[in-house]
């Protein structure tokens, strides 16, 4: 199941990459800041990455990246979330999930649910076990159980939102 739309792959000599990654990072600092009204809402919400898996499966690895990398640091210096503490472990699961988001449109040439779950799935998963030796696996996996909510409205929510813009 999946919808025709047109998928990108802008490079770095494109202007359109860079004002398109301004967008979604703006995206990524308004979404954080509504879901930390809720309890945990960062950590149940996944906020932080929902505007790169558009980005990176929408226009391309190029502006996936430049997405995920900067979306992390400027909520830092601007808000101090993530802490820097976490900050190197949230860019590279950004990071992850703008390769995987990518790879995933690459492949599939077209928006899918089961695109946009492997490429979801496949981050959280690699990230997972990234964190587990970062930290802890016990706290990784219950990241992983609060991150549930968060997983789902990327897909469902990613598709939709792929779906309908062109």
């Amino acid at each position: 199941m999946g919808t025709t739309a047109k998928l990108h792959s802008l490079n770095y000599s494109n202007t359109k990459t860079y004002l398109f990654a301004l967008l979604f990072v703006s995206g990524n600092i308004l979404l954080p800041r509504l879901c930390h009204l809720v309890p945990n809402g960062g950590l149940m919400l996944l906020p932080l990455y929902f505007f790169t898996l558009i980005a990176a499966y929408k226009y391309g690895l190029q502006v996936g990246l430049l997405t995920a990398v900067l979306s992390p640091v400027v909520n830092t210096l601007l808000f101090g979330m993530p802490p820097v503490p976490l900050l190197p472990l949230v860019v590279i699961k950004s990071v992850l999930l703008a390769v995987a988001a990518a790879y995933a449109a690459s492949r599939s040439g077209k928006v899918a649910l089961l695109p946009i779950l492997a490429a979801v799935l496949a981050y959280q998963g690699v990230g997972g076990v990234i964190e587990g030796f970062w930290h802890s696996f016990p706290v990784a996996a219950h990241h992983w159980q609060m991150a549930v909510p968060g997983m789902l409205l990327q897909v469902f929510g990613g598709y939709a939102l792929l779906k309908y813009t062109r």
